[in-house]
């Protein structure tokens, strides 16, 4: 699918391929509710529209939600967009699938940044700034029988997700795994996180994953 992707706003990559993988193979039933925490440039919203749901996108970035409505009316499919902070603009709510493609590289600096395209991948020291949210908040949106579908890197501690979920009452499992080259961030990071001991010398390639969390009927 082509998408405007205007400097600022986060492109559709390999990780959001892979979200929009596994839920294709979730198969959702036409008309099915379904959130999309962080849309960006809304790729995966779109994709969801496309199978037949019904897509709320959420987004703390004016400029993508700008470029989310913009992609939705170019490929003529319904969005129902909202600005704010994660699941705040939805409380309430409940969905039969949230979807998520948080921040999740690690960085030096300590909080999220304020502005700019680095709020859509810096996620602290351990990668999990925003992880770690997603992973209290969005299980509350799930009506009975819903599936929550994370995308993150392995160096951001995907383990850490799955205990997160099972606390929170859901079924876990990994459901889609991909390795890539390093993007340009994380070429940038390399010695930082072998100095940190994220990543073996010389190490130049990342694991993604996708994370299933379940509500029980």
């Amino acid at each position: 699918m082509l998408l405007l992707r205007p400097p600022g706003v986060y492109p559709a990559q390999g990780d959001t391929d892979l979200l929009i993988e596994a839920l294709r193979r979730e198969r959702p039933a036409p008309g099915a509710r379904l959130l999309d925490l962080g849309t960006g440039s809304g790729a995966v919203a779109l994709a969801a529209a496309g199978l037949g749901t019904r897509v709320t996108a959420v987004d703390l970035s004016r400029l993508a939600l700008a470029t989310a409505w913009v992609n939705a009316r170019a490929h003529r499919l319904p969005l129902r967009l909202r600005r704010g902070d994660l699941t705040a603009p939805v409380a309430g709510s409940r969905f039969e699938f949230v979807v998520s493609n948080p921040p999740y590289v690690p960085a030096a600096r300590t909080g999220a940044p304020r502005h700019g395209i680095a709020r859509a991948w810096d996620a602290g020291p351990d990668g999990r700034l925003l992880l770690d949210r997603v992973c209290r908040q969005a299980p509350h949106l799930l009506a009975p029988g819903g599936v929550l579908l994370i995308v993150q890197s392995c160096l951001a501690d995907p383990a850490a997700t799955t205990a997160a979920l099972r606390r929170a009452g859901l079924r876990t499992g990994t459901v889609a795994v991909r390795t890539q080259p390093f993007g340009p961030v994380l070429t940038r990071r390399a010695a930082w996180l072998e100095q940190r001991g994220l990543i073996e010398p010389g190490e130049r390639e990342e694991t993604l994953v996708v994370v299933r969390g379940a509500r029980p009927r």
